[in-house]
């Protein structure tokens, strides 16, 4: 595991906090536009759009994305992982939360 550049749980709410910073989000894919971008619902029920997808042969209904916060609703994806067609997203959302809490005070 690289500890050296942590990237931690966000929602749309709380991308706005890391901009140009490495972060991870679960999506419920909206849209797939080819192998470049996709559109998504973060656990807490709003859209982001990921640019620069790696090429993955099919994206299940949720994935993980991990990537740099271009903006407060765009993500530029590094790594972007496939979660299957069934995720519990209000557990996440609480986790998210939880973490992204814990992760706060680590760093300030």
């Amino acid at each position: 595991m690289d500890t050296s550049n942590p990237a931690p749980f966000v929602n749309a709410e709380l991308l706005k906090r890391y901009p140009g910073r490495r972060v991870r989000c679960v999506l419920k894919v909206v849209r797939a536009e080819g192998n470049s971008s996709l559109s998504g619902l973060t656990s807490d029920g709003l859209h982001i759009s990921v640019k620069q997808v790696p090429s993955v042969a099919s994206l299940s209904q949720f994935v993980e994305v991990i990537g740099v916060v271009d903006s407060d609703r765009t993500l530029r994806a590094e790594i972007c992982t496939n979660f299957g067609d069934t995720f519990d997203m209000s557990s996440f959302n609480q986790l998210v939360q939880m973490a992204n809490s814990e992760y706060q005070s680590l760093f300030i």
